[in-house]
Order: C-alpha cells, then sequence, then structure tokens
C-alpha cells in the first residue's frame, strides 16, 4: 500500500515538473516573439531592413549556368542536387549561382524562392548580388565542371 501512495506523489512530482518546464519555454518563445501573428518570416526580420524579397529584374542578374558534368579524372562524380525541389541537376538544365554563398539550384527553383524571400535556401546567406572575387568564383566553377552564360 505504502509502494502505492509513493508511486502516486512521485507520478504528480513528475507531471508538476513537467509542465513548469513547458511553460518556461512557452513564456520564453512568447517574449521573443515566435508566435507573433503579424509578424513576417523570421529570417526576414534579422536582415537588417534589406527587401524580403527580389525583383525579377535582380533575379535575372544572377549568374546563370547549363549544368555538365565535370571531367572524370579517375574519381567518382558525386550528383549535385537542388536544395529547393530536392531534384538532381541534369546535364544541360539552366541552374542559377548565388554569389554571396555559392550555392547552386535550378534556375526556375531558386527563382521562384528569391521572388519570396532574398535569402540562400541553405545558409540564408543574402541573396542580393555584392562583389565576389573572381577567384572564389571561378574556383567554384572549375569544382562543379560548369560554364557561367
Amino acid at each position: 500500500m505504502l509502494d502505492v501512495v509513493v508511486s502516486v506523489i512521485l507520478f504528480f512530482i513528475a507531471i508538476v515538473v513537467l509542465v513548469t518546464i513547458h511553460l518556461c519555454i512557452v513564456g520564453r518563445a512568447f517574449r521573443r516573439g515566435a508566435f507573433d501573428v503579424n509578424a513576417t518570416n523570421n529570417v526576414v526580420q534579422r536582415s537588417g531592413g534589406r527587401n524580403p524579397y527580389m525583383s525579377l529584374d535582380d533575379i535575372k542578374r544572377l549568374p546563370s549556368f547549363d549544368y555538365k558534368v565535370g571531367e572524370d579524372r579517375g574519381k567518382v562524380i558525386i550528383p549535385v542536387d537542388c536544395a529547393v525541389c530536392l531534384e538532381n541537376f541534369k546535364v544541360g538544365e539552366t541552374c542559377r549561382l548565388l554569389p554571396n554563398c555559392n550555392h547552386s539550384f535550378h534556375a526556375q527553383c531558386i527563382d521562384s524562392w528569391l521572388s519570396k524571400t532574398a535569402v540562400c535556401p541553405v545558409c540564408r546567406a543574402d541573396a542580393n548580388l555584392a562583389k565576389v572575387g573572381e577567384q572564389s568564383r571561378s574556383s567554384r566553377d572549375h569544382q562543379m565542371g560548369v560554364e557561367l552564360v
């Protein structure tokens, strides 16, 4: 009988501890504004006031290329995939390169993404054009076996 009473008391103590932890987590989220219905996308809010999306003209100015497989040179060629649609690049498909982070995507996929939010879907870097050294751009192109258009 004493075992049952101790078990019930420990059960209720455990419930009180879990409820307290839950209230702390939810309270912290409310203080940070995570549940603000009127708030826009958190990624855009942290962007320091830049536009939440890119215009079609800005998107078209991003480097694009026709995907091709690099030379084998005795190495295993790992397929490259688009982080937006999760499909592998196929030879001849038009792809786009984000110059600030050097991530590549299908042009159609990233154009749609950037029209909604101007950040890289992989690393959240600003997708707006900025000066990028030719060395980093050419080394990325060499690794991927691409020709920029």
